[in-house]
């Protein structure tokens, strides 16, 4: 990898995150960032992380080669027309956000000299700042690219292999076809899980009975639920086209089962749910239908040789039992990299204690 210039905008958890990847794999390279948080950017100049940084955008970033913009949505759009007069016409200019049609459309609204390659790391945390950030956040996850159709492939070339150089693993795309596609196995089922939460407290009486009962099944199909409420406001506002056209898709199925349950018809529910068994079963990771209690955690691990044989042999060697164990690609808005599914209750929690135990960061 050539020696770059890097500008960061926005160094909480994907920003920091970015910062400590690249700079991990490639310690020459010259990082400056902007934040509102100067003491995240102070503990990041004292760690090494970046080089220098600012408390307005500004000429800091009129050398760099690469800018990535870790704000919210709309705020990474704000950003781009203040970068007009600073940025160069060799840089390339990518986002980190969840919606890539509103932000390629903000790009092309301004007079800006640079190139945009929208960009989608599916991955996260429960966690939020620079504090949370992790140099491995990134390895063996799902990395999105979508490249405005006049960006110059080896500027494609050089994004792709510097994100590549950190461990993700880059999906190219076009810009709508990304919204399309994470609004279906993302935006949508977010809503949904928010709206059963939703409906569920429209039925719960005074003694909140059903709140009370409400693990299982339930509990796990709408977890992201507890995701932050701004940020899901914000996509659906930056994605509502897709998000409206596959809610009708989405009622669409719901009206279908409600007509094969009125007419008591066994065929076609049968065949309703078997279809969905088999292609959730076609899944990566494990093959659980997601209305029957899973006993399964999640672990923080970096992509080293034998990391998996590590931990399986741990367990292992204590007599615990695993269904399955993989890494998780898509962990946007998720816990932990490494996913262990066990046959009961007491192995998951047993296993828990002792990975915790031996100095692993353990979520379930």
């Amino acid at each position: 990898m050539q020696s770059l210039n890097i500008g960061i905008i926005g160094l909480g958890l994907i920003g920091g995150s970015l910062a400590k990847a690249i700079k991990r794999s490639h310690p020459q390279i010259d990082i400056v960032a902007f934040d509102q948080n100067e003491k995240s950017l102070l503990l990041a100049k004292e760690q090494g992380i970046i080089n220098s940084y600012t408390l307005t955008i500004d000429s800091a970033f009129s050398t760099r080669d690469i800018i990535f913009l870790c704000l919210p949505v709309e705020k990474n759009q704000h950003v781009i027309s203040q970068l007009t007069d600073l940025v160069n016409s060799q840089c390339i200019l990518t986002d980190v956000g969840s919606t890539k049609n509103s932000i390629c459309e903000a790009f092309n609204n301004v007079d800006l000299p640079c190139t945009f390659i929208g960009g989608h790391p599916m991955t996260g945390s429960e966690k939020s700042g620079f504090k949370a950030s992790k140099a491995y956040l990134f390895e063996n996850a799902y990395y999105i690219l979508c490249p405005n159709e006049d960006v110059h492939t080896d500027q494609v070339a050089l994004l792709k292999g510097l994100i590549e150089s950190f461990g993700a693993l880059v999906i190219i795309m076009d810009a709508k076809e990304h919204d399309y596609v994470t609004s279906a196995i993302s935006h949508v089922p977010h809503v949904v899980a928010s709206s059963l939460v939703a409906f569920v407290e429209s039925l719960d009486e005074h003694n909140l009975l059903l709140k009370q009962l409400a693990a299982g099944g339930f509990k796990d199909i709408t977890r992201i639920a507890s995701s932050s409420p701004e940020m899901w406001q914000s996509i659906c506002l930056a994605n509502s086209k897709q998000i409206e056209e596959q809610l009708d898709v989405f009622m669409d199925v719901i009206r279908t089962i409600k007509k094969f349950i009125q007419r008591k018809d066994e065929e076609g529910l049968s065949h309703f749910f078997q279809s969905s068994k088999i292609y959730r079963d076609s899944f990566k990771v494990h093959a659980l239908d997601p209305l029957i209690k899973t006993y399964e955690l999640r672990i923080d691990v970096e992509d080293q040789p034998g990391t998996i044989a590590q931990v399986a042999t741990l367990l292992s060697k204590n007599n615990l039992n695993i269904k399955n164990i993989g890494i998780v690609n898509n962990r946007e808005h998720e816990r932990g990299i490494l996913e262990i599914i066990f046959y009961d209750k007491e192995s998951r929690n047993e296993s828990a204690t002792l990975l915790q135990t031996s100095g692993y960061n353990v979520y379930y």
